[in-house]
């Protein structure tokens, strides 16, 4: 059935609950306590809200259902029949006394509703076949009980008019109730056994729900049996069972549609150790307080503040023994799996284990062999795994590790774990300690390999360098210059029998000269020039005077390092011949000047910009030269806005 149809069946239901409330609220108003009013009405309102939830989102668990019809059952039979009587009685209508006894015999109904939710949570199905006949037990004790504690002259006394209108002299009313009772109470207890039954074979999601469930019904097992013996000693003890009921159908509606199921070993974890808590600071302070008023008096207000004080001083070192004692015992779970990430954080300080075993312990705790561990990188702002690969998260459930408001790290997991969330996040801080030091060290080891490949980038750039130079010098100014002295030898041989020829002999060894010079510039091309040794200044010009568009130059007379100011000289040679070639610049500006304890070297143009390192080589090699002094480079070229080429270069003092 789709979501629309299913509204109105439930929503009828409790708005029909609702009514009967109202009007039974009404009738009973200023003829019995308020809070007995209240409450019941709360109580069935309560039972009636959650099965409609119930029903509506979980039509085919038939719980839903139940609480519907014997809340609604409850309102009608049990308050509004109830407040009629009281009603009646006071105003003189008709009818009180049958509406009375009605109200009186609708609570074994209401309790037959119970067995069959016991039997029936949280799956809607019974545990196994073997349990069919505890239904039928409950209900032929329910008709027994009935017949015997509403036909029996004994209920005169709950009657406001002091007789009962519906006995039955010759019934043996004493024995059917003597015969049912007990049949109704052996189905109760069964059906709480059911649940017992249940857990010890439940597992993960089941065994939430039913801690949910079986936590009320604790509370509920308490306080009913006492209200029973209270019954006709004090009329709270009507109150007391509307009270801890209250709390069944909440807990069934929040196990059943799954909220928060997880809170529950949290929720009676922390009520224990509470509980034991103020249990022994209150006897440690009776104890201080007899011992200290030995000393000063009794009455004493030393004795008090010196009881108090010490009392303050307990708090945190006995919250924590104890808080570790109730998890040792009521939940085991969140113990194993704290105490098993200290003691691997405490291997880790010891040096036995290595922080990026963090991973392998956080798997192992939360029983998701494909949890992935992501470090984050501020300075190339990334995630990688613990390998250094960069990765980007997935569609799983994350939890994120920071210290302050600074990400260090993600953890991804499926969330099949038996963990509460506030458990696994709690167990992954807990591992920050490694989950930093192991982000340290891939940080580290990813810039040991950019060093490693950067150096290997540079020695593969000088060998194929060299066999340039070598190659150019072999078949271009070699080949030239052995050919110019060919031609002088010719000419000489010429100058007696020729000197015509001779000279256009020599003419032509001229313009190979003048070739084999242009070769060799080429050839010295990249290589730093001889301007270099009077420093940047008059290298920089140099390389202004001989480009081809206007080019500013702003270069301090100080000298650096010779390694320094060879990188910045190739650094504004690429950054020149980059603007020439691709950038369609007008014109260049160079720059350099002192930072700190950096040289600053930049390069800007107002060419087309899109430049980056990744599509030019020349760019690559002058980010290897940079990082190999120890630099940091940077390329500034949005599309359109020109480029601009910044290299910090240490230079020391």
């Amino acid at each position: 059935m789709g979501g629309r149809r299913r509204w109105p069946v439930p929503a009828v239901l409790f708005g029909a609950t609702v009514i009967a409330e109202i009007a039974a609220v009404v009738l009973s108003w200023r003829l019995e306590p308020a809070y007995d009013t209240l409450v019941y009405a709360a109580f069935t309102l309560a039972t009636v809200g959650a099965g409609a939830l119930i029903a509506h989102r979980r039509p085919e668990n038939p719980i839903g259902w139940l609480f519907c019809g014997f809340g609604l059952l409850n309102a009608v039979s049990g308050d509004l029949a109830e407040g009629y009587g009281l009603r009646a009685a006071a105003e003189g209508w008709p009818g009180g006394p049958i509406a009375e006894w009605i109200g009186w015999v609708s609570w074994l109904v209401n309790g037959f509703g119970w067995i069959l939710t016991f039997l029936l949570f949280p799956t809607g199905r019974l545990p196994s076949p073997r349990w069919r006949a505890v239904p039928w037990i409950g209900a032929a004790g329910m008709l027994l009980a009935m017949a015997g504690w509403g036909l029996s002259r004994d209920r005169d006394r709950d009657y406001l008019g002091g007789h009962n209108p519906w006995v039955v002299e010759w019934l043996p009313t004493e024995v059917l109730f003597a015969v049912g009772m007990p049949l109704f109470l052996l189905a109760l207890v069964a059906s709480a056994v059911s649940l017992i039954v249940r857990f010890r074979r439940a597992g993960g999601l089941e065994r939430q729900q039913l801690k949910w469930f079986a936590l009320a019904a604790s509370i509920a097992g308490v306080g009913l049996p006492l209200s029973f013996a209270l019954w006709y000693v004090t009329p709270y003890a009507e109150l007391i069972a509307a009270v801890v009921l209250v709390g069944l159908p909440l807990a069934a509606c929040a196990a059943i549609l799954r909220y928060r199921l997880y809170d529950i070993d949290l929720f009676i974890s922390r009520t224990v150790a509470y509980a034991a808590l103020t249990v022994l600071l209150g006897a440690a302070y009776l104890v201080l307080i007899i011992a200290l008023g030995t000393l000063f008096g009794r009455g004493s207000a030393w004795a008090t503040a010196a009881a108090t004080v010490v009392c303050a001083m307990l708090f945190r070192p006995l919250r924590s023994r104890v808080q570790d004692a109730v998890d040792r015992r009521f939940n085991r779970s969140r113990y194993d799996a704290l105490h098993r990430m200290a003691r691997f954080l405490d291997d880790v300080r010891s040096g036995r284990r290595t922080p990026e075993e963090v991973q392998t312990v956080l798997r192992e705790i939360l029983a998701d062999p494909g949890l992935e561990l992501l470090v984050f990188l501020p300075e190339s702002q990334r995630y990688v795994d613990l390998a250094g690969t960069t990765r980007t998260a997935d569609d799983r459930h994350r939890i994120a590790i920071e210290r302050g408001d600074q990400p260090i790290g993600v953890v991804l997991h499926n969330s099949t774990a038996e963990l509460s969330p506030e458990l696994l996040r709690r167990v992954v801080e807990d591992g920050g300690l490694a989950v930093e030091i192991a982000r340290l060290r891939a940080e580290l080891r990813l810039q040991l390999n950019e060093v490693k490949a950067s150096r290997a980038r540079i020695v593969a750039a000088g060998h194929a360098e060299r066999r340039r130079i070598e190659r150019d010098l072999h078949d271009g100014a070699q080949q030239r210059l052995v050919s110019i002295g060919l031609a002088l030898r010719h000419a000489q041989h010429q100058l007696g029998s020729a000197p015509t020829a001779a000279g256009e002999t020599l003419d032509r060894a001229v313009a190979e000269v003048t070739v084999a010079i242009g070769e060799l510039r080429e050839l010295a091309r990249g290589l730093p020039p001889t301007q270099l040794d009077a420093g940047l200044a008059p290298a920089f010009h140099d390389l202004a005077r001989r480009a081809p568009l206007p080019v500013s130059v702003d270069v301090p007379d100080e000298r650096f390092e010779s390694g320094v100011e060879a990188a910045a000289y190739f650094i504004c040679c690429e950054g020149l011949t980059n603007a020439v070639k691709h950038a369609n610049a007008t014109q260049v500006g160079l720059a350099a000047r002192r930072a700190d304890h950096s040289l600053l070297v930049t390069v800007t143009d107002d060419g087309v910009g899109g430049a980056f390192a990744g599509n030019s080589t020349g760019l690559t090699g002058l980010a290897d030269r940079v990082a190999a002094l120890g630099g940091i480079f940077r390329i500034d070229s949005e599309p359109g806005r020109g480029t601009t080429l910044i290299a910090e270069l240490p230079c020391g003092s």
